[in-house]
């Protein structure tokens, strides 16, 4: 086991690090700074961009006509995804079909979305005009959501798996940076079968990353079948992105919330059941991101590519490392 500091750690990542609190917040007076690959750590070295994207509503359900998410992609282009009855998870049904995706560059000041029956108009990063075609503009305004259970509490009885540097030791490959948090790339000593599991995780910004280049990691059951973590915000909620079941199952809703905000899953697992050697039943999980049911005791019929193979024998979580400067804290686990 290795604990990196934290310039060990940007040069194995190839990123620039920089300390900052735990809430992602750069000490006062720091300096901003840019990283390298358009990889931002902390919200003051991202940019104005990064003060146009976020989510625009309300955060709790039937307050809103409207949720508005906009999503930065580099070189003061912008995606506006605007949701009937309010954001995903508090107000939105759900139907993709019925959601408005318009792409726009910065002119000027403002940030202005036309087209598809709407027209929207932000300027401070602080609140968004909406006027949908034929009815009277409304405003909504910037929010940050936090998930319900984010720092939640270990019960009796759970194992605590990283609470702080000196966990590092339970888990292979665990390294720590400057503010305590844990990077994705490492796999813990010990095995589990059936359990629950509560993990946080912070994703950088990356506005030029697409698709699985977007602050790619994953969360490992028995190291067999993955979670994905990914900078999903405002996408389609795919099996591939964030909360997807790798590959097999997409998320009921994308819940993901936008990148260097603090997300969390409360994962049940039940391992595959086997006899005499073979298997009788398929592991079966339930997700919440962000305090939203997204899976709800779905059937993984085979470990992830490049998971470890089904046996009867338990197996270790793992925070996929893929080159993305992801991190985690306050994970534990309760087995049954």
């Amino acid at each position: 086991m290795k604990i990196k500091t934290a310039l060990a750690l940007s040069l194995s990542l190839g990123i620039c690090t920089a300390t900052f609190a735990a809430d992602s917040k750069a000490p006062a007076g720091a300096p901003a700074k840019k990283a390298e690959n358009n990889t931002f750590l902390t919200v003051e070295e991202a940019g104005p961009d990064f003060k146009i994207q976020g989510e625009y509503g309300d955060a709790e359900a039937g307050k809103a006509k409207f949720g508005v998410q906009v999503i930065a992609l580099a070189n003061d282009t912008f995606r506006a995804v605007i949701f009937p009855g309010g954001l995903p998870g508090a107000g939105w049904d759900g139907n993709k079909k019925n959601k408005v995706e318009i792409e726009t560059k910065r002119a000027g000041d403002k940030v202005t979305f036309d087209g598809k029956g709407f027209n929207a108009v932000i300027t401070d990063g602080t609140s968004i005009t909406l006027k949908p075609e034929g009815a009277d503009a409304i405003t909504l305004n910037k929010v940050e959501r936090k998930s319900p259970t984010i720092g939640a509490k270990p019960p009796e009885g759970a194992k605590i798996l990283y609470g702080g540097p000196e966990d590092a030791m339970k888990w292979n490959n665990g390294h720590v940076d400057a503010r305590g948090l844990m990077a994705s790339g490492a796999t813990t000593k010990d095995k589990f079968q059936n359990y629950t599991i509560h993990v946080e995780f912070l994703l950088p910004f990356k506005p030029s990353g697409r698709g699985q280049d977007r602050a790619n990691s994953g969360v490992y059951m028995q190291n067999r079948y993955e979670v994905q973590v990914l900078d999903s915000f405002g996408l389609k909620g795919e099996n591939n992105e964030c909360a997807g079941i790798y590959s097999k199952t997409a998320p009921t809703v994308n819940m993901c919330y936008p990148p260097l905000l603090w997300q969390t899953y409360d994962i049940d697992f039940q391992a595959a059941k086997f006899e005499a050697g073979k298997k009788t039943q398929n592991a079966v999980i339930s997700v919440k991101h962000n305090g939203v049911l997204v899976h709800d005791k779905v059937e993984i019929a085979g470990p992830t590519g490049g998971g470890k193979p089904e046996t009867p024998e338990g197996g270790e979580i793992q925070l996929q490392g893929h080159g993305n400067p992801v991190f985690y804290r306050n994970v534990w686990i309760v087995e049954k």
